[in-house]
């Protein structure tokens, strides 16, 4: 296997792992709410804290990946999120639940960006978006490794015997070490750069006007891709139970629909943005998702629905695919994976609020007025998206480098 390759399967099974883990607590929620007698909303509390510990370790493992090499910071995030998803199976009260999981956060949300890194670095520019397609879909596998883990392990062995299982990680973690070696990108920049350990700073993402401009606005369309995935995925069976009469059953028959048409999406997705770039693949996708949510609140009828679901699932969730390759072209590799981990871990962290205030217009309103309000978060996506300026990954100062890296794979 080539060195291109490694870094699909090794950053594949690593978000594979980490969506295993975050749908771990979705799975468990009933149990742990029953065996500490707390209400729904402390509950829920255990994701948000989950959210803000991604945050914080995107940005501090992002900054450490790009001092100190990507593969070995990788396998440390790995290991803390095995540690943290397996520690939350020892909790003796709610309070050591969200340490615990506030650990798992901090190794989640570190692994994302410095898997994207991985990939952006290792394949060329016309083939970076179907790689890191590739890479996205590994979170529905870890939805779909989660369902399957949790039907079989807790009604033998309880919620706490699930996080048990996020020990397993670690003994990835020691495959990744043995056998995938740093990035050469970045190890050329080593070379040519004795002084960029001392770079891999926040700050660097605000160290002009140009490039502060460019951080904010990924920052907001990463909000709207998260922002929209947790309000539709949280509230939509919802919904439709209550405005379509649908039975638990075929809600659930909607999610897996919706999922298909992600997974589709996805690498579909991928493969437009190698074919018409970038900013026209966003564009085509956001102005789709938002009509396709907006129109979604029309829809009736099983088939309808079943289709309706698969298509918003498709064009909303397609574009998730895209966040990899989108980042790491508008920044250099010394601060590449602190990019990546940072921007997409803010909007994990803000957007992950987004179902409050669905819940609130739903409560307030009705399914159309929520649906209008992600339709237009997707239309704020499309109109801060057009105002970004040509990625500057590839300059004259990164060209030299490119070509030490096509030597090297």
């Amino acid at each position: 296997m080539n060195y291109r390759n490694k870094t699909v399967v090794a950053s594949v099974a690593g978000l594979t792992l980490e969506g295993m883990d975050i749908m771990f607590i979705s799975f468990a929620m009933s149990l742990i709410v029953a065996n500490f007698h707390i209400s729904l909303a402390t509950g829920g509390l255990i994701s948000s804290i989950t959210n803000i510990g991604m945050l914080v370790g995107g940005t501090i493992f992002g900054i450490l990946a790009d001092k100190f090499g990507r593969v070995k910071i990788f396998t440390y995030t790995i290991f803390l999120f095995a540690i943290g998803t397996a520690l939350t199976g020892l909790a003796a009260n709610i309070e050591q639940v969200y340490v615990f999981r506030f650990i798992a956060g901090l190794g989640a949300g570190g692994e994302y960006g410095i898997g994207m890194a991985l990939v952006a670095e290792a394949w060329p520019k016309n083939k970076q978006g179907r790689a890191s397609s590739y890479v996205s879909i590994g979170a529905q596998f870890g939805v779909i490794l989660a369902a399957l883990l949790s039907a079989m392990i807790l009604p033998m062995f309880g919620w706490r015997g699930l996080f048990f299982v996020g020990i397993i990680p670690v003994i990835f973690a020691f495959i990744v070490r043995r056998n995938l070696n740093e990035s050469p990108e970045w190890l050329a920049v080593q070379k040519e750069k004795p002084a960029v350990k001392k770079q891999g700073k926040l700050i660097q993402l605000f160290n002009s006007p140009r490039t502060a401009f460019t951080t904010i606005t990924l920052a907001i369309m990463a909000t709207v891709q998260i922002a929209g995935y947790n309000g539709l995925m949280i509230w939509l069976p919802s919904m439709l139970q209550k405005s379509q009469g649908l039975s638990v059953s075929s809600s659930a028959l909607w999610t897996i629909s919706t999922a298909v048409g992600m997974i589709a999406g996805m690498l579909t997705f991928g493969q437009i943005i190698d074919r018409i770039g970038l900013k026209l693949s966003y564009g085509i996708f956001l102005l789709a998702s938002a009509a396709a949510v907006f129109m979604y609140s029309f829809a009736s009828g099983s088939v309808g629905i079943l289709i309706g679901g698969a298509i918003v699932g498709f064009f909303s969730n397609g574009m998730f695919a895209g966040y990899g390759a989108l980042i790491s072209r508008y920044y250099h590799v010394d601060i590449r994976s602190t990019a990546t981990n940072s921007i997409f871990n803010f909007g994990r962290a803000l957007g992950g609020f987004s179902p409050i205030l669905v819940g609130y217009i739903l409560q307030h309103a009705n399914m159309s007025v929520a649906m209008t309000y992600l339709a237009a978060l997707y239309c704020l996506s499309f109109a801060v998206m057009l105002s970004l300026k040509k990625g500057k990954s590839k300059s004259s100062e990164n060209e030299t480098v490119s070509g030490i890296v096509s030597e090297a794979v």
